[in-house]
């Protein structure tokens, strides 16, 4: 689980290891997806894609895979599903006009919603995404007996009143799915996520400061980790985030 702690002082942010441009805007791709559908595995792809390559140079892009469990009984139970990812996806579309569930869905910075394979649309709301403001998110290491991120967000009407959420997403993972809709297809993920938690909300002026300790599972490869912060209003948009490596925080 992931533990509130005390206050810390803010530092720097760090985003995808692609290269950006230095002013890039930092965009949240979330992808609602299953190896019990059939036709995931081409957005799965295109995830993978994403979260390695620049496609939109003005964006910093962070990427989550987060697979739902409403696929788990048709004969294959996805070993990354999990009953909140199926609620977080029901709480978007139920904000949406004309919208359902469905899957592979893909959802840019908490509005805008698609077919989570449809190349063209993910270029096209990233992009908008990304010449949307945001406001300025601060992650950093802190020196700790356990990896502890320290969360920063200044004062900013954006902010206002907001829920803070942290992800751990883990990349190179991948399946050998041996029943189902996919039964003898091997699928590869990136930024599986692994942990997905509310820390807190924002005070009336926008601003948040926090010290979190995070436990990881023995289970996930350190060296694939990354741990996403970002910031939604009252209608879900993305007004701030940030990212960073687990392999950059102090080893003791």
């Amino acid at each position: 689980m992931l533990v509130a702690g005390g206050l810390a002082a803010a530092a720097q942010t760090s985003g995808p290891s692609h290269a950006t441009s230095p002013a890039a805007v930092p965009v949240v791709v979330e992808l609602f997806t299953s190896e019990g559908c059939s036709s995931c595995p081409p957005a799965d792809a295109w995830l993978i894609d994403l979260a390695t390559h620049n496609y939109v140079p003005q964006a910093s892009i962070i990427t989550l895979s987060e697979h739902v469990d409403y696929w788990d009984h048709d004969g294959w139970r996805d070993p990354f599903s999990s009953a909140s990812f199926t609620a977080r996806q029901n709480a978007y579309v139920q904000r949406a006009v004309g919208v359902e569930a469905a899957t592979p869905q893909m959802i840019v910075d908490g509005t805008a919603i698609f077919i989570g394979s449809d190349r063209r649309a993910a270029i096209d709301a990233i992009t908008k995404a990304a010449a949307t403001p945001k406001a300025p998110m601060s992650l950093s290491w802190a020196a700790a007996a356990t990896p502890t991120v320290t969360i920063v967000v200044p004062a900013s009407p954006l902010t206002a009143k907001a829920s803070v959420t942290v992800a751990i997403t883990e990349d190179g993972l991948r399946s050998n799915v041996l029943r189902g809709e996919n039964a003898g297809r091997t699928i590869a993920h990136a930024s599986v996520t692994r942990r997905l938690s509310d820390v807190g909300h924002t005070s009336a002026d926008g601003s948040f400061k926090l010290d979190l300790p995070v436990k990881l599972d023995s289970s996930w490869n350190r060296q694939a980790l990354r741990l996403v912060a970002f910031v939604q209003g009252s209608t879900r948009r993305v007004v701030a985030a940030g990212s960073l490596r687990m392999a950059d925080a102090p080893a003791r």
